[in-house]
């Protein structure tokens, strides 16, 4: 691993990450851990290298973001720095391996935590999760007992098939919500000067910031079209 330091600077890679249940719940989205990331990193005097993220589970370690974050934090010596230490992993041994292997993480909302911090919050979250899971296999042990339904087709049926509009207009509003976030990743390229389609491909190439579609490697014509669904 790089030495976390070029002389006095020390770089950061953000790594963001939302659910599917929580895009239409949360008040914390992308844009808003975005924001609280990039405000951390300059209050510490980090440079933010790169901006990595998902919308998965947080069970979930084999993301592309997560993956793409670590890889970079490896290669840099970065600080990996979340909003919230859930927005990294749920999984509390995935957190202790990696501290243990060197990899330092910050949550923007534990400033002043540590390494040593983070792992006994991890530890604390993971308890709290046995804890709920035991509580609720409990409540639905003793439902049974009462003989009480549980799960399975109880009968329902909905009134009409599938709404085709319903669901086209979902998709439109996922892209815009996506296109609104990729569009703030444009504008802090724009803003070391006006470029073209094609130099700000390579640039968001560079940075790691994934396509609309999921993939790392942006052309002129992706950049074309996320322009005109922005505007």
């Amino acid at each position: 691993m790089w030495d976390q330091r070029r002389g006095s600077e020390r770089y950061a890679v953000g790594l963001y990450r939302v659910s599917t249940a929580e895009q239409g719940q949360s008040g914390l989205g992308l844009e808003a851990q975005q924001a609280s990331v990039r405000a951390f990193a300059a209050a510490q005097g980090w440079t933010l290298v790169a901006e990595f993220s998902d919308v998965a589970s947080g069970k979930d370690d084999r993301r592309p973001g997560f993956q793409a974050a670590l890889l970079k934090c490896r290669q840099l010596g970065a600080v990996l720095v979340a909003a919230r230490l859930d927005r990294i992993t749920r999984r509390a041994h995935t957190l202790s391996q990696l501290l243990e292997d060197g990899v330092s993480i910050r949550a923007a909302d534990m400033p002043g935590a540590d390494d040593l911090m983070m792992r006994i919050y991890a530890a604390m979250a993971q308890k709290e999760r046995e804890l709920i899971s035991a509580r609720t296999k409990a409540a639905l042990a003793a439902a049974k007992a009462r003989g009480a339904v549980l799960g399975g087709d109880r009968g329902w049926r909905p009134r009409g098939g599938p709404d085709a509009a319903k669901a086209a207009q979902a998709r439109s509003q996922a892209a815009q919500r996506a296109a609104h976030r990729l569009a703030l990743e444009m504008e802090a390229v724009r803003a070391g000067g006006d470029v073209s389609h094609a130099a700000m491909a390579r640039e968001l190439t560079a940075r790691g910031v994934p396509t609309p579609g999921g993939g790392r490697i942006w052309t002129h014509t992706t950049v074309a079209r996320l322009t005109r669904r922005v505007a």
